[in-house]
């Protein structure tokens, strides 16, 4: 029983990933990440700036894709560093997933009720 479980002890720390390549995998993914930080935050200055400016609900609908992908990498990377490369590319990419239905959604929100986003 005990050599059984020192072979799985073995076998998973074999199976862990070099940091080297954690490193990699998740900045090629971090960059996409920022990426929709920065649009999302490019879309927040051009609204607030815009000549009715922004209202606390638009403040708030429009600061939360900024949050979001911030978030859903944190997660995702605690999820998955332990695992082997595939997997845990394929849950950053997930997670990429996730934050881009999100932004569709806020675009399609804007696009339909923009108005209750303005200020007065």
């Amino acid at each position: 029983m005990t050599t059984d479980a020192s072979t799985s002890a073995r076998r998973e720390r074999r199976a862990a990933m070099p940091t080297w390549a954690i490193a990699v995998i998740s900045s090629v993914f971090g960059l996409f990440y920022a990426y929709a930080v920065w649009n999302a935050v490019a879309f927040l200055v051009t609204q607030a700036t815009g000549p009715l400016g922004l209202n606390g609900y638009g403040w708030f609908v429009l600061l939360l894709p900024v949050v979001l992908p911030l978030a859903v990498f944190g997660v995702a990377f605690a999820i998955g560093w332990r695992r082997r490369a595939l997997p845990f590319a394929a849950i950053l990419l997930t997670g990429l997933g996730l934050v881009s239905v999100f932004w569709l959604d806020i675009i399609a929100y804007g696009a339909v009720y923009g108005g209750s986003l303005l200020g007065s």
